[in-house]
Order: C-alpha cells, then structure tokens, then sequence
C-alpha cells in the first residue's frame, strides 16, 4: 500500500497548481463582481492549456488526449479546484461519454472536441426531474426517419459557450411490475439547430460567471444520426458519465478546501488579540486541527475511488462515499474558515465569503448528499436482501 505520488504525478500537481496560481487567480475578482467570463479571456486560457499539453487530459492518447489515469485526472481536478470554475471551466475537460461517438459522429465532435476547436455541454436536469432522472418530460418520437423532440432542460453548466449539446431525452415508456418506466436516449445537438434555442438561466450565489442555461426544444428534428450510443441506451452511457463527474467534483472540494486552509492557517498565525496570535488559542487551534484532518480524509477517500476505477474494481458506494463526505467536509471547512476570519470573512476583501457561497451547491449538483447516501445503503444492504 502505497501513499505517495509518482515523480510524474508530483509534476502534473506542481504544473496545475502553478497554472491556475498564474492564470486563474488574477482574474477572479473580476468575474465575481461582473458574473462573466469574457469570451477572450476564456480563449486565452484554452490555448494556454493547449500550448501546456493539458487539453481533454482525461481523453485517451488514441483520439488525441494526454491518457491519463483516473488517478492522474483526479489530482488535475483537485489542483483546478482551487480556483474560479467560471475560468477553470476552459482548462477543457469534454464529457467522456463522446468517447462512444462512432461513424460520423467522431469527426464531427470528439476530436473537434478533444483539439479544443468546439466546446460541450451535458443537458439532463429539468424542472421536474433532478435527482429523479427517469422523471424527465423532455421526450423525441419518431416521425419518419427522424426523431422530434419537445421540452426543456434547466440548470445547464458550461452551455453559454458550447458549441454542441449531450442531451438526454425520453423516447418511450415500459411496463414493469414496479409501474412505467421511461427509456431515455441521448441525443448530439447543435447549438443553433432549428427548434432548439439556448436561453439564460438563473442568477446564482454560487460559481458566479459559471453560468446555468435553459434548453428549449420546440418540434426540434434529429436523424438517427444524431443518437450518441444506442436508442433508448441512454442510461448505460449516463452511468458512465456519472462516475467521472462525482469524482470531478469530489476533488474540486478537496482542492478548494486546501485553499481555504491554507488562507486561515496563515491568518490564525498572524492575526493578534489579546497580545498574541489567535492560533495559540485553543478555540482557534483546535478548529485547524479538525480542518486538516477531515481535509486529508476526504483526500485520501477521493484518490481510493479513483483508484479503484483504475484497476476496474467496483468503484459506485465508495465514489458515492467521497462526494459526499467531500462536499460536506468542503462546508464546514469555509464555515470554520470564515469563522478565523471574523467578520472580515465576509467583506469582499477576501475571497472567504465567495468560498462560502460556492460551497453549498457542491452537495447539490451531480447526485445530492441523498442521493449519495441512497447508493451507499442500497450498495449494503442489497447483499442481505433488504
């Protein structure tokens, strides 16, 4: 059993780390007060990560990716969890799940996509179906050899600046003993299709400049050509794709946390009452003690997931296990943080209280805390029977 990092994985750490230091953190007030990422900025940082030889590093060296491990991609996704998502958002990861494009499909949008030449978006929540993916209205059926599709999709990270859609939509309906049951299949869609219109979403207090959109699908066509993976195979791919984005943003948490850290054991250091540095009071040190410790927890729970994907090893309780112990560790971690702080932790003069506000939508988005612990139980109990 072997804790430490390879020479090559320190390197992918020191390189990330020192990019987002250099190129994302300069820039962040700026996105937090304007909720906008200027489209030369987001270029810029693109081709900086193509010069870098990081673009579509979680894609394998055969389509054109760096072909790095799990565990590799992981520790990337830890070091960009330190900075802004609106701007990290251009590191360009695309979604996995294009590696099932075949024919057409793989000229058209995986290696645009892996090139950094045109940018994706996964739409799948809708305002009746989060967490209960299978309660989605967005539907296609068939009219000639085409399909139609109707309805909506909201809360759509990263589609401002997509070039294409991975949408998941309902093509149908089977009777089981447990009631109807929806087939999902998905779906590649331009941006500017007829009958299909991206829209602003909703302000939110956290990830500003990381925007959400609204898709709408209005008698919109698609050839079967436009099918990623099988019909009504929807979620096998989807199953695929989730294990990559609870990682994803498991190890965001784990970096923004070690951020956060950092901020407040420097400033327990420094700052004096009563005559001397607060870290030398109980109150203030204990609470840093905790932080490390659930840090380093959460650390070592992320990279074992990773890990386990890596030898092809079930891996779904103990990805579930690192979400959402990481994302709740990552609350308390800049709760405790803006807590040092005091009230400076909440003036805009530090990055505290935007930490704080980002914080609490880690254990929302990509499976909630519920639905993660939903997973572990069934994953215990299904063995017994119960």
């Amino acid at each position: 059993m072997d804790f430490g990092l390879s020479p090559e994985q320190e390197m992918i750490v020191s390189t990330v780390r020192s990019f987002v230091e250099k190129e994302i953190y300069p820039h962040e007030a700026e996105v937090e007060r304007n909720a906008h990422v200027p489209l030369e900025l987001g270029q810029e940082i693109k081709q900086k990560v193509i010069d870098l030889g990081f673009y579509a590093c979680n894609f394998p060296e055969s389509v054109g990716g760096a072909g790095l491990s799990h565990l590799d991609f992981t520790l990337v996704e830890r070091e960009l969890g330190r900075g802004s998502m609106a701007l990290t958002h251009f590191f360009g990861r695309p979604q996995n799940i294009l590696m099932a494009c075949e024919g057409e499909q793989v000229e058209k949008y995986l290696l645009p996509a892996v090139r950094g030449e045109r940018m994706d978006a996964l739409a799948m929540t809708e305002p009746d179906a989060g967490s209960d993916v299978r309660g989605m209205k967005c539907s296609a059926v068939r009219d000639g050899g085409d399909w139609v599709v109707n309805g909506s999709k909201h809360f759509i990270s990263g589609a401002e600046h997509a070039d294409f859609f991975i949408v998941f939509v309902a093509t149908g309906v089977d009777e089981t003993p447990r009631g109807p049951k929806k087939r999902i299949t998905c779906f590649l869609v331009d941006r500017g299709h007829p009958g299909f219109e991206v829209r602003d979403g909703y302000n939110s207090v956290s990830h500003k400049g990381y925007k959400n959109c609204i898709l709408s699908f209005d008698d919109c066509r698609l050839p079967d050509a436009q099918v990623l993976g099988e019909v009504d195979g929807g979620f096998a791919v989807m199953n695929e794709w989730l294990y990559a984005t609870r990682l994803t943003v498991t190890a965001f948490s784990v970096g923004r946390a070690r951020r956060c850290f950092d901020m407040a054991l420097e400033y327990a250091a420094e700052r004096k009452q009563f005559g001397q540095p607060i870290a030398k009071f109980q109150g203030v040190s204990f609470q840093v003690a905790d932080m490390i410790t659930e840090i380093d927890a959460a650390d070592f729970l992320t990279l074992a997931g990773a890990w386990r994907l890596d030898q092809n090893l079930p891996a779904n309780r103990e990805i579930a296990s690192a979400k959402v112990y990481a994302t709740e560790m990552l609350a308390r971690v800049t709760d405790t943080t803006l807590q040092i702080f005091g009230g400076m932790g909440l003036m805009d003069d530090f990055p505290i209280e935007r930490f704080w506000r980002d914080a609490r939508v880690e254990r929302i988005w990509d499976g909630t805390s519920e639905i993660q612990r939903h997973i572990i139980s069934r994953d215990l109990f299904r063995p017994l029977g119960a």
